[in-house]
This record gives C-alpha cells, sequence and structure tokens, in this order.
C-alpha cells in the first residue's frame, strides 16, 4: 500500500461526498427525517436502529449519540440499536433464523409513534427488510438509510440513500447523515436550553 494509494482513496471520499453535497432531494430528506426524530423523541417515543457488520457497528454509533451526547452535554435521547445482545440475537437466530433477527425485537420492543432505521450499504439486507414489515406493521416510521441500489428504499417511509455503489463510500455517508441527524435534533430539543456560550480568544 503506498501513500499514492492512500489518497486515491481519499479523492474517492471526497467525490462521494461531493455527490452528497450536490443531492438536494437527499438533503432534504436528511432534514426531513431529523424532524421525525425530533417529534417522536419529544412524544416519548424512540429510535431503533440495526444493520448488518459495518452497519451493525453505525447503527450502535449512531445511538450512542442520542443517548450520551453529540455535541454539547445535554438530557439523554431515547434511542437503541438491535445489534448489541448477542444472547437475544442468537435466541433468535437459532429459534427463528437470521432473517427474523430485528423484526422480532421490533415486534418485542417496537410502539406505535417509533422511528425505525434500518441500515443496509445493498439496500437488500433481508433481516432489514424484514425489520421495516415488522415496524410498519404496528405505526412504526421507517427510514432506509441505504446506498444507491437494492429494494429497502422502496418500501420505507423515507430514503437516505448515498449516491454510491461502492460499500466503503456509502459507509462514510451514512456516518456523516448520521452525524446530521444527530446535530439538528440536538440543537433544536436542546440547543437553547443546554448548548453553552461559545468560548472567546481570551477565555480559550
Amino acid at each position: 500500500m503506498s501513500i499514492e494509494a492512500v489518497k486515491s482513496m481519499i479523492v474517492d471520499s471526497l467525490q462521494a461526498k461531493q455527490q452528497v453535497l450536490q443531492d438536494e432531494k437527499l438533503l432534504a430528506t436528511t432534514v426531513l427525517v431529523a424532524r421525525l426524530v425530533e417529534s417522536a423523541l419529544r412524544a416519548g417515543n424512540k429510535v431503533m436502529l440495526a444493520g448488518n457488520g459495518g452497519s451493525a457497528a453505525d447503527s450502535q454509533h449512531i445511538a450512542a449519540e442520542f443517548v450520551a451526547r453529540f455535541e454539547f452535554d445535554r438530557p439523554g435521547l431515547a434511542a437503541i440499536s438491535l445489534t448489541t445482545d448477542t444472547s437475544l440475537m442468537t435466541a433468535i437466530g437459532n429459534d427463528y433464523g437470521y432473517d427474523y433477527l430485528f423484526a422480532r425485537q421490533i415486534e418485542a420492543l417496537g410502539r406505535e409513534g417509533d422511528v425505525f432505521i434500518g441500515i443496509s450499504t445493498s439496500g437488500n439486507s433481508r433481516n432489514v427488510v424484514a425489520a421495516v414489515a415488522a415496524a410498519r406493521k404496528r405505526g412504526i416510521h421507517t427510514v432506509a438509510l441505504c446506498g444507491a441500489g437494492g429494494t429497502l428504499k422502496t418500501l420505507c417511509d423515507h430514503a437516505l440513500c448515498i449516491p454510491s455503489t461502492h460499500t466503503p463510500r456509502i459507509q462514510e455517508n451514512h456516518i456523516l447523515i448520521g452525524h446530521a441527524i444527530c446535530a439538528l435534533v440536538e440543537e433544536w430539543i436542546w440547543g437553547a436550553e443546554y448548548k453553552p456560550a461559545a468560548k472567546t480568544a481570551a477565555q480559550g
């Protein structure tokens, strides 16, 4: 691996982000989803997230930003990743099958008015598709965080489709979009009350 190869990856990443920056529909949907999440949280509902592999890690990452903090200290916001309980996941996988992994949890934990964010770079992850179906039956808002391909985007109420088919570039932008949603929700709900005044140069 040479420095030039690393540079090439960085260029590819920047180009993918430029495509996201120029995708007005994606940007507008990001704000719309942030408003949906804000409304759900204000009403006492929660955000659930799920995905496989790197997308499982992303679901945990985004949930942690809500529950802990993002840009500043404030009360926690209700979010849960459905990818973290190994006993539960192996029980469901063993008894019902891997495709049912997230749907079963939504059946048990989901409530009308919650938000489910299904993360799949291919847009075809069967257990995420099954989770969306389970969520829709229960009046849970559904959001796809996906790439340019796949069927997931056609099954959800809202689709955040990164304009790429290259998994690493999609994943990098999933976290960017996730961070944007966290930042907007945090600011809209708590910013005026909890955000500290910016330090001046003399104070810093």
